[in-house]
């Protein structure tokens, strides 16, 4: 089964709710009726009632089962007003501002709100509207994971290479969210990529922290780095199989493992890999991508309290589809 066929399976099999902000997107409408056919998903989609369906009408889909509702006009708005002025307080939020916050046409805060709150359990959006303000949403008002203050991204490659990883599916991070992690955002990152592989790998992570150098083999300041955040790392998850700073081959290869690090538990058997900085990481997915015709499902929002995923915007219904997906088993965890 593909991963993201077993991906959908595991949201179905224990339903969650999913909120969709975006309900002024026409993708979102399709994709809010298409979930909730697939039934991988309770559905809340934001906006007018009468504008949604009659857009839903004319897209020919039916809203039957999609939970609409209008944060102007909905009886939660004031407790959720409260709720983000007392978030907000050190910075002086006045409850007017915390109601424009929640009113506001991208409908970004509420649905962050109505995750905080219990109200979905994860949400989706970015079809629309920019990483930077998903996510300045959902940091404001879901906040970083406890021990974490670091929000991350990681892509599931699914590889043709079936005696990597497992079964050829690697998890890579981060590629899409931090340009260059100090030691400590580099040690929250393998951790939550860690919880990551086990949500949806269903395996526990062997996680490699990726540099230049395998075990000292190079004298520099970037695997220093490496170094430090690995001694975070364990200091963070005493049981986690972790092992730096490994060059690539090294992590990936059990013969090139065997040489470099013998020592190691992770060298040579690696399904987590953790790339030093932005540049690396985007820069490999990409190559494995297009070089080895591997396909990257993601990227998948890590670090936070609650899921909320950002999906490009040029995004198409089924990738809407499949995020909603993702963040389903997210929520699940």
């Amino acid at each position: 089964m593909h991963l993201v066929d077993q991906i959908k399976a595991k949201a179905r099999a224990n339903l969650q709710t999913v909120v969709l902000p975006e309900g002024y997107d026409d993708r979102m409408v399709e994709a809010a009726a298409k979930i909730v056919v697939a039934e991988l998903a309770n559905v809340i989609l934001l906006g007018n009632p009468d504008v949604l369906k009659a857009k839903a009408s004319e897209l020919g889909v039916s809203l039957a089962g999609v939970d609409i509702v209008e944060p102007a006009t909905d009886v939660r708005l004031d407790a959720y007003a409260e709720e983000l002025v007392g978030l907000r307080q050190k910075k002086g939020l006045r409850y007017d501002e915390a109601v424009a916050l929640l009113t506001a046409d991208d409908n970004l805060f509420f649905a962050a709100m109505m995750v905080r709150q219990g109200d979905a359990g994860g949400a989706v959006a970015g079809a629309y509207n920019t990483t930077g303000n998903v996510l300045r949403a959902a940091l404001q008002v879901i906040g970083t994971a406890p021990g974490m203050n670091t929000v991350s991204s990681v892509f599931l490659m699914v590889t043709n290479n079936p005696e990597f990883g497992e079964n050829g599916i690697l998890c890579f991070a981060d590629c899409a969210v931090n340009p260059n992690p100090d030691a400590q955002a580099l040690a929250e990152i393998a951790v939550s990529t860690a919880a990551s592989c086990k949500s949806f790998l269903g395996v526990d992570a062997r996680v490699a922290m990726l540099s230049f150098s395998t075990k000292g083999s190079a004298d520099h300041g970037d695997c220093d780095k490496v170094r430090e955040a690995l001694t975070i790392a364990k200091d963070l998850a005493p049981d986690l199989a972790i092992d730096g700073e490994l060059q690539a081959d090294a992590a990936l290869m059990p013969k090139v493992g065997a040489k470099k690090a013998p020592d190691s538990n992770v060298a040579g058997k690696a399904n987590t890999l953790i790339f030093p900085d932005l540049d690396a990481g985007n820069i490999g997915y990409k190559l494995v991508e297009r070089l080895a015709g591997a396909e990257a499902v993601g990227p998948i929002i890590q670090g936070l309290v609650k899921p909320v995923n950002d999906l490009s915007r040029g995004c198409s219904i089924d990738d809407i589809i499949n995020v909603a997906a993702i963040t389903a088993v997210q929520a699940q965890g």
